[in-house]
């Protein structure tokens, strides 16, 4: 259950769980707890936690799933004496050598036959790498409550009504005077920070051994859009009370200097609007809804008015206006195909998504032409309100060019500040190092270099190297308090972490070796070879079968087709003749040997299928 209170001047500590209709006594704030003589080198930590202990040898276990190797599938565990609590289950979208798969989830066999150990599920924010796997996974693990701000509530709910197997979720919202008691041994905080959407929050828990805090995704936004800033007072007051280990955002930690605030993108987008007579087309990120917000406040100002595209875009300005996240006139959105030809183009913005050039989006969908409604035309500015995510560029180049060579305009990030990124640099970092004091610290969400880097800034502000894990997906970080003592190690051991990789209504169902077929084919294409014999002396009938799929276009290579055929009709005929033919002798000779004949006359490793028919 969740417990609301005014905010105090630090943390107290509840006497028990907090029940539905009860009060709950009063929490004794940390200025009155007793304290002992912290131990050189060590987290200052309350005596009646202490006392309270039942065993020093009780263990911390902290394990990432995924977003310690990659941009995206975050997810931590944080458990102690059989007690777990998850923070966040995101998803990544997949790499350039996973053809077909839609998405990537985390693995969650670890907490196999450990339902009743979860005590609930700590969501910081809306983005889809760290809500996109709820609905696949919560039906796994008992379907635990589930605790996040408003507006992620609202686009988890959304999410979820698209999985039929997708239980109803037990979601309860929180905000910054929130106090959690989640089983006997965890009691959390919630520290709002600044995001790229609003309702974002840094996650305190309090354990028997010490205070972690998991920053989730946050930048340092002294004037955020619909958001209050951060309470840099209250992250200083937290970080003076004695924490044990920062696990924070390193997406942005090879930047230097400050991130721009979501402010001043909107002004320099205003300057533009200034210039521009025809018609403005806006790629940016669906979620990105403090972005969203500055373009209904410049085309109220500006006169113009909003057609919203793409099925995500329209959903998230829905669920976030609904409940105030969102303020504008909803006179100002175009709602039909024949609205939005009576509006001039002087008086129109069209906002979707497909900035990072995907497929299936509103621009792509535009610039090949297959739009019911928009075409690109001499005096269209289209501009990119969004940085290029890792692995996307030759897709962005190619959307430009097509714009371009349409007569449109291009403006990016890169000409002039049409974005900011929801990423803390370095500077930042560096910051809330400085504010919490950790005696421990991990980066998470980034691939592993972005890691190190964040460990390298660290050091830069006095955490000792020997206190700084930069770990693997599913590698265990572990606490243990003995005499009094509070020691981190980074261990070897390591819980699963592969990849669940989500393809149509399969989860999990393509392996490593159906990717790998996938990109065999897509590399070398295939080839089928049909093969007729009798099923009493397993004699050909007749000429084998061939169809090219990708690899050679048959018609031009007659004469390689013509040999192919003859060597899998010898194949077929070398055998005893007193026996009957064995199918899979066939095949895996078939499959073998013209594999091998096909590489020496092409240089090209094809896959071959081969099909044996008996009659």
């Amino acid at each position: 259950m969740i417990t609301k209170y005014k905010p105090k001047s630090s943390f107290a500590r509840s006497g028990g769980q907090a029940k539905a209709g009860k009060a709950v006594r009063p929490y004794r704030a940390k200025s009155e707890i007793k304290r002992e003589e912290p131990i050189a080198g060590q987290v200052k930590r309350p005596a009646e936690i202490k006392a309270g202990a039942k065993d020093s040898l009780n263990k911390l276990r902290v394990m990432t799933l995924g977003g310690l190797e990659e941009v995206g599938r975050n997810m931590t565990l944080i458990e102690y004496n059989k007690e777990i609590i998850v923070i966040d289950m995101g998803l990544q979208f997949p790499e350039e050598d996973m053809p077909g798969i839609d998405y990537i989830i985390p693995n969650i066999s670890y907490l196999e036959g450990k339902e009743d150990w979860i005590k609930g599920v700590v969501i910081t924010h809306g983005h889809m790498d760290h809500i996109g796997g709820i609905p696949h996974i919560m039906g796994k693990i008992g379907n635990p409550p589930m605790f996040m701000g408003r507006l992620t509530a609202g686009l988890v709910r959304k999410r979820a009504e698209e999985f039929n197997k997708c239980p109803k979720l037990n979601i309860a919202e929180v905000d910054e005077t929130s106090r959690l008691q989640l089983g006997k041994n965890f009691k959390i905080e919630f520290l709002r920070v600044n995001h790229s959407i609003p309702d974002c929050f840094a996650i305190i828990i309090h354990t028997p051994v010490g205070t972690l805090i998991h920053t989730g995704d946050f930048k340092i936004d002294y004037s955020p859009v619909n958001d209050k800033p951060a309470d840099l007072n209250r992250i200083a007051q937290i970080g003076g009370e004695g924490i044990l280990m920062l696990l924070a955002d390193s997406t942005d930690s090879t930047h230097p200097g400050y991130q721009v605030s979501e402010s001043y993108i909107g002004d320099e987008i205003g300057r533009l609007f200034d210039k521009i007579q025809g018609r403005i087309i806006i790629g940016t990120f669906a979620s990105q809804l403090s972005r969203v917000q500055k373009m209904f406040d410049l085309a109220a100002k500006y006169g113009r008015r909003i057609y919203l595209q793409g099925r995500t875009m329209n959903d998230n300005v829905e669920i976030a206006h609904q409940i105030g996240y969102l303020r504008f006139n909803p006179k100002i959105l175009i709602d039909s195909d024949n609205e939005l030809k009576r509006v001039p183009d002087n008086k129109l913005i069209i906002l979707g998504t497909g900035a990072q050039g995907e497929s299936n989006a509103f621009l792509m969908r535009v610039v090949n032409g297959e739009h019911r409604s928009i075409h690109l035309k001499e005096g269209d500015t289209v501009i990119f309100s969004s940085s290029i995510i890792p692995g996307n560029e030759r897709a962005i180049q190619n959307l430009m060019d097509m714009i371009v060579r349409q007569g449109a305009k291009v403006i990016n990030y890169e000409m002039m500040d049409v974005h900011a990124g929801g990423h803390a640099k370095q500077e930042d970092l560096k910051l809330m190092m400085r504010l919490l004091k950790p005696q421990y610290f991990m980066p998470i969400e980034g691939n592993h270099f972005m890691l190190r880097a964040h460990a390298d800034l660290a050091e830069q502000v006095g955490i000792p190297k020997t206190n700084v894990f930069v770990a693997d997906n599913g590698q265990v970080v572990e606490f243990t308090s003995l005499q009094g003592k509070i020691v981190g190690r980074l261990t070897q051991e390591k819980v699963p972490s592969e990849y669940v990789m989500v393809d149509g209504l399969g989860v999990g169902d393509v392996s490593n070796i159906v990717l790998r077929d996938r990109r065999v084919m897509a590399e070398d294409g295939m080839i089928v070879i049909i093969a007729t014999i009798d099923s009493r002396t397993g004699e050909p009938i007749g000429n084998p079968d061939i169809i090219s799929r990708g690899f050679v276009y048959m018609k031009e290579n007659k004469e390689l087709i013509e040999k192919t055929r003859m060597k899998v009709k010898k194949i077929v005929k070398d055998h005893d003749p007193r026996t009957p033919a064995d199918d899979d002798y066939i095949k895996n000779k078939i499959r073998n040997d013209i594999g091998q004949f096909l590489f020496s006359q092409t240089k090209r490793r094809p896959m071959v299928l081969p099909v044996v028919i008996k009659v």
